[in-house]
Order: structure tokens, then sequence, then C-alpha cells
């Protein structure tokens, strides 16, 4: 079987076992389970192939699940529900709410910030999205803030959580690609913190453009005694932890799973202090990340069974030899694929554009001469502006879900432009500026 008889074959039973509405992860495990039985089957019947195919995928599969680099996706999930589950996240939300005092469009701040701190240790937007759409769009309406100063903050929170550690989904994918989880988690600082700034430029800018969007209201005034008590009760004891875990990483002192482990530690020290720590807030949050986790991991074991069976059939090399051989530009290949994963995202969620992915995108940017890290960062900021692109991305639905009645597709789709504006923005600057990603990771070397 030539190269791209087998890649259509291994990707046309993943697409068939979709259609008929298999679950993606079991999808991609019903599909390796007949390529192995046809690749690493070898001959004889069908049960000894499938036998000595599946046995074979298992030894190669079975390390990448049970590895140590994995062990900061259930801590940084449990970190993420725990941080809401004992209400340590409406406490700061709270507190930063009252801080920013009379700033125009101060609900869209909160909104950006919060959502950012629980969208990123939860390492799932769409939850993220459901939580603050249920929470804040109410609210916001309630004060009279037009629709695109409610929504569009929301959706823009989830460009910053894949960037800013810790993140999940990060983790997750250094994992797939094979990347130092650690330098992905540091390269994604910078450009969070630049992503941040353009939203909050642009906020700001649309609510002085437009002071009805965003109309002022009486808040209840702080004397600085108690702002400082905000801000070093409720504010910095959580943010510290954030902190904590990136600088550890940054400086060598623990690897990432063990960084995550005392993350995770220090929330659930912070929650008994404030005597919030209750035992059904511990088994919501262990279940939580156990479901997501064992999503995940299903979704690696596929990855790494797909991997296997894509280089065994010689379908990755042939693509690769196929894809370099047109003679195009570096960049141009770049952008070939970040049209592809723009394209996914209308269809799959991230976890499982990973899984379809990385296999082939990894390689190949290898090949190109990319550095891989700065390369897993713009798969990052690719993978979530997918999500938000219209007129099919998938956290578009989530939004209109729990959005106000009367509000339209054509209302979301306005509010999220300028946000994917700003990422796109970024996505511009690192790949004219690549040290933007790369600066930090550097100076660890």
């Amino acid at each position: 079987m030539e190269w791209y008889e087998a890649l259509v074959f291994l990707l046309g039973m993943i697409l068939f076992f979709m259609a008929l509405g298999v679950p993606v992860a079991l999808a991609f495990l019903a599909a390796n389970m007949i390529g192995a039985a046809y690749f690493m089957g070898g001959r004889g019947d069908i049960a000894s192939q499938m036998a000595r195919g599946i046995g074979q995928l298992a030894n190669n599969a079975i390390p990448t699940v049970t590895s140590f680099n994995l062990m900061p996706v259930p801590m940084f999930l449990l970190m993420g529900e725990i941080f809401f589950f004992t209400g340590l996240a409406n406490r700061m939300f709270g507190a930063v709410d009252r801080l920013m005092g009379k700033l125009p469009a101060r609900l869209s701040f909160v909104t950006v910030a919060g959502g950012t701190a629980f969208a990123t240790l939860s390492g799932s937007s769409m939850g993220s999205t459901a939580l603050l759409g249920s929470l804040m769009v109410p609210e916001m309406q309630k004060r009279g803030y037009k629709k695109h100063m409610a929504i569009g903050p929301i959706l823009g929170t989830g460009g910053l959580a894949m960037l800013i550690p810790p993140s999940a989904l990060a983790v997750l994918l250094a994992t797939l690609a094979e990347l130092d989880i650690g330098d992905l988690l540091i390269a994604g600082i910078m450009p969070g913190l630049m992503l941040a700034i353009f939203y909050a430029v642009m906020i700001l800018g649309m609510a002085l453009y437009d002071p009805s969007a965003a109309p002022a209201y009486e808040v209840e005034s702080s004397d600085w005694v108690e702002k400082l008590r905000l801000l070093f009760v409720d504010i910095l004891p959580m943010v510290s932890i954030v902190i904590g875990v990136i600088l550890v990483i940054m400086f060598g002192i623990a690897t990432p799973s063990e960084s995550a482990a005392f993350g995770c530690l220090g929330v659930i020290v912070l929650a008994a202090l404030y005597r919030s720590l209750t035992w059904e807030g511990i088994v919501k949050s262990v279940a939580g990340a156990l479901k997501v986790t064992t999503m995940a991991l299903l979704i690696i074991f596929g990855s790494a069974t797909f991997s296997a069976l894509l280089a065994f059939s010689g379908a990755s090399s042939g693509l690769i030899r196929w894809a370099t051989g047109f003679d195009l530009e570096p960049i141009t290949m770049l952008l070939i694929m970040f049209g592809i994963l723009l394209v996914l995202g209308m269809f799959m969620d991230q976890l499982s554009m990973m899984l379809l992915t990385v296999p082939i995108f990894f390689p190949l940017a290898q090949t190109l001469g990319f550095d891989l890290i700065w390369f897993g960062v713009i798969v990052l900021l690719a993978l979530e502006i997918s999500f938000t692109t219209p007129p099919f991305g998938l956290l578009l639905f989530v939004m209109k879900g729990v959005s106000a009645p009367g509000t339209s597709m054509r209302d979301i789709y306005v509010s999220a432009l300028p946000f994917i504006g700003c990422s796109m923005l970024l996505v511009a600057l690192l790949i004219i500026f690549p040290g933007i990603a790369l600066w930090l990771p550097g100076l660890g070397q």
C-alpha cells in the first residue's frame, strides 16, 4: 500500500466512526486496532492479526501513558477544580472587582482576569466559557453593558489560558509532541502577557470610544486599608501559587510534575486557611479532575498508537516527502498548517485536534527547520483561535447556549472578531520575532 493510500485508509476510518457518532477517543482507538491488525499483524487469520497488531500497539503506547511527565496534568486540573469548588475563585473575582473601582468597563477586565485564571487551571476553554457566560453575562447586561463588551472578553480568555502557565493543555501538547514540558510552559509567558496587554488596551479603547457600551455605576468605595486587605488576603495568595509554580520550573528547582504537586498542595492549604475546604468540595474537585484526566489519557493513548501506525505504514515519511517536495517557503507551510487547524476547530475539540495533527505537523515542522518550542506556542494559539472563528467555532455555540434570550449568532460573531484580531496580531509578531517565545526558555539553559 502506498503512503497516501495508508493515510487515507487511517484517516477515513476515523472519520467514518466519528460520522457514526462514536466519541472521538473511541473512534481513534477503533481505527487504530483495525490499522494495527492490517499493518502490524503480519500474516495469518484475522484473529491472529488482531492479537499481534494490538499487542504491538500496546507495547508502543503504554509507556507513553504511564510516563512521569504526565503528572502535571491531573495536578493542574485538580488545582483548578479546588480553586473553583472551595469558593477561592469567587473570592478573587470579588476582590478584583472592588479594587478596580470606577475603571471603565471594569467588569470586562474582571472577566478576562478571572476567566483566564480559571480556564488556565481547568484546562477546559469550553467549561470556562459556559461558566463565565452563566455568571458574568447576566450581571454585565443588568449593568447596561452592550453585548460585545459582555460576550467578547469571555471568548477572549481562552487564548490567554492556552499560553499562561500552568496550562494543562500545554502539558498535553508537549507530551504528545515529545517536547520539554517546562520549556513550553515558560515559552508561553511572554506571549501570554502581550496578549493580555492587547486585550486590556482594546477593551479600554472600546469603552472610551463608546462610554455607553460599558456604563459606569456606583460601587462601594474602599479606603486604602481595605484595598490593601483585599490585595494581600484575597488576591496575592492565589496569584503567588501560580507564580511559584512558574518560578520553580523556570529556575530548575523542581520538575513540572513536582511543581504541579506543590501548587495543588498550596491551593488545598489556602482553602483550609480560609476555612472553605469541605469534604463535598474535595469530592467534586477530584471527580472533575478525574473525568478530564481520563479523557486526556485516552487521547494520549490514541495519539501514541496513531503515530506508530503512521510511521509503520510509511504515511508519515511519505507525507513529509510530499509536502517538502513542492519547494514552498517554510513560512508558507506554516500558514497552511495554521489554516488547517482553524478549519478543524470548527468541528473538533482541542484534544481531538492535537490527536489528529501532532503526529503529522511536528515531524514536518522539524523537517522545515522550525524551533519546536516556538512552533508549539504557535499551535496553542491556533487551537484557541480556531475555537472562536466564525461561522462554526465550537465556543461560539457554547456562548450562544448560555447567552441571554435575544442574542443572535451575529452578535456573538461581532463580539469575537476583535479578540481574534488580537490573537492574530500576536501570531504575526511571533513569526517575525521568534524571540518573544524563546527568550525566557533560553535563560534557563
